[in-house]
């Protein structure tokens, strides 16, 4: 086994074989504010509710190592890619004047004491030149990564101008599977909706996909069925954001979602 399925292994439980990360990276690409002001209150509460994994900025782990340094802590995660859209919307919106650029690279990543990497690829801007240099930064990244022993996650949107419907099943299959192909360990992934249209999705990626929260959902009966739609079509966990640090309650939030994860009776 290479290093790096290693580390991605001890991200998943043993037992039902998903897992459960938060993500608190967003102040890289958009506001963070009803919610996320305090770095330090939420890195705590992520710990404090037993997930599997946290997802943040180089800056924020740079900050908060000493809340992590300890065996019950969640297995870190680190964004090293930057998207940026001119018009200043929240990232995730369908606009122009996308820009894209590497952060750091995964020998940084690995010294700032991260257990995998994250990065985006973007499908459906404008200009054709950022997306091949989105793919070919994806595939120096994955080589980088598994250089140093370190799993490579590739979040896959469909943002710009170029895009119509942000859970086009044709679409998510085609840059699941170009993630896979340019070297991703495993993928982070809209949900398409609906249980049939995820599991072909699911199909055509040859390796984990983990499902992406998106936007604060107001009604947790939603956010439950959903989620469990998608576990059930095959996915093998979540990463969700805002879901759950814009919640009144993010320690109890992440709680109930990773007891919800693995408490789910689906096969792998």
């Amino acid at each position: 086994m290479e290093t790096h399925d290693f580390r991605l292994g001890r991200l998943f439980d043993r037992t039902t074989g998903r897992t459960m990360v938060v993500a608190f990276d967003r102040g890289l690409g958009a506001d963070a504010s009803q919610g996320g002001e305090s770095t330090s209150r939420i890195v705590e509460a992520v710990v404090d509710s037993g997930a599997d994994g946290i997802l943040l900025s180089p800056g924020v782990l740079d900050r908060s190592r000493h809340l992590l340094a300890h065996r019950d802590a969640p297995a870190v995660l680190v964004r090293t890619d930057f998207i940026f859209l001119g018009d200043l919307q929240p990232a995730g919106t369908a606009g122009t004047g996308e820009v894209y650029r590497t952060l750091i690279t995964a020998s940084e990543a690995a010294a700032l004491g991260a257990d995998g990497i994250v990065m985006f690829l973007i499908l459906g801007n404008a200009d054709d030149a950022v997306t091949a240099d989105n793919a070919q930064a994806v595939a120096k990244a994955a080589r980088d990564a598994h250089r140093v022993g370190l799993p490579l996650i590739v979040e896959t949107v469909l943002w710009g101008s170029r895009v119509k419907n942000q859970n086009d099943v044709d679409a998510l299959i085609y840059v699941n599977r170009l993630a896979a192909e340019l070297g991703a360990d495993a993928v982070k992934t809209q949900f398409t909706g609906d249980a049939e249209s995820m599991r072909r999705v699911i199909a055509n990626c040859p390796v984990p996909l983990l499902l992406l929260g998106g936007p604060r959902t107001d009604s947790d009966d939603e956010l439950v069925a959903s989620t469990t739609e998608a576990l059930a079509s095959g996915a093998r966990g979540l990463v969700y954001g805002r879901n759950v640090w814009q919640s009144a309650d993010p320690e109890a939030t992440a709680r109930r979602l990773h007891e919800l994860v693995h408490g789910l009776a689906f096969a792998v």
